[in-house]
């Protein structure tokens, strides 16, 4: 924390506090960045700065789409497209302790570090269907969109819901297959992040970086997230 406004009461000059910008949503990138008091919580103890930058985003998203939207209990079966990625990777946690029973689909390499986060099953999407082997999930979580979205409604129970964090699914195809959808946009929520904190700092939860670019790569580091193909976080380092 650089600088407040003033009349800011919510956290101190010089705190270390984590949170989701959310005016603009972009522009991470950069030196400084204003954000709202009333978004920001204090940064899990046990992480370093750099680790803490991987978290809200990813971590608010996967938290706000099962919980919130999806409303996971635990004994359900929860089928988490993209499952080794940033989202994915934290969906997976979070849903296992839940008690949840975790599907993830992702490249056979990702198959033993899905399993070690908590995943009970894993498919491998280059050489297997999904939907020939999975049936009767509560909840999808889709962070692929497509294709993917459209073979996964059959997977489903019904009244069962399928929830994407980018393309909105078709409530009318919902309504087709008897069951549910949501479109998740995160939003800020300094109650998520304290829960969050707390499982990191009781070594509940793993934060999964894949690469830490300077800033004067941030072309090289968007150009890895564009792969599709990157496990947990990519962080740019400012300074």
């Amino acid at each position: 924390m650089a600088a407040l406004a003033p009349k800011v009461s919510e956290v101190k000059l010089g705190e270390a506090v984590y949170g989701l910008c959310d005016f603009p949503r972009d522009g991470a990138a950069a030196e400084y960045v204003a954000v709202r008091a009333a978004n920001l919580a204090p940064k899990p103890r046990t992480l370093s700065h750099t680790e803490t930058a991987a978290v809200p985003l990813s971590a608010l998203t996967a938290w706000q789409a099962l919980f919130d939207a999806g409303n996971l209990t635990a004994g359900q079966k929860v089928l988490i497209h993209g499952a080794a990625g940033g989202v994915g990777s934290f969906a997976v946690q979070f849903a296992t302790l839940k008690g949840a029973h975790v599907i993830g689909t992702a490249s056979k390499k990702n198959h033993e570090f899905l399993r070690s986060l908590g995943a009970e099953e894993t498919i491998d999407y280059n050489t297997t269907k999904f939907e020939d082997v999975v049936h009767d999930v509560d909840v999808v979580l889709d962070t692929i969109t497509g294709e993917t979205t459209e073979r996964s409604w059959k997977v489903l129970k019904k009244g069962g819901i399928l929830l994407s964090i980018l393309q909105p699914p078709s409530p009318e195809k919902a309504a087709a297959h008897g069951v549910r959808c949501a479109h998740v946009f995160v939003q800020p929520n300094v109650e998520q992040l304290n829960e969050i904190a707390k499982l990191v700092d009781t070594g509940k939860l793993k934060v999964v970086i894949e690469k830490v670019f300077p800033l004067w790569e941030a072309r090289a580091a968007q150009e890895l997230s564009a792969t599709g193909h990157v496990r947990g976080k990519i962080v740019i380092r400012i300074i």
